[in-house]
């Protein structure tokens, strides 16, 4: 993460904020997929330095979980 880009920070407060959301509802709801993806989203902003590989990961655990919830869950 370069912390010398402002788009970069907001990029991963925005996606652990997200991934922390996912983490507490798969908790309550005792649901593995969520939190898998929930911890994905908090820690993928960590070893991720391009926006757009970062954005478009994310979309990608986003669209898997969706994915797996609807037409395997």
């Amino acid at each position: 993460m370069d912390l010398g880009d402002p788009w970069s920070i907001f990029s991963g407060l925005v996606l652990g904020l997200i991934g922390m959301a996912l983490l507490i509802y798969g908790k309550k709801q005792m649901d593995v997929r969520c939190i898998v993806g929930g911890l994905a989203l908090c820690v993928l902003p960590y070893f991720v330095a391009s926006l757009l590989v970062l954005w478009g990961l994310s979309m990608a655990v986003l669209g898997g979980l969706w994915a797996w919830s609807k037409y395997l869950g």
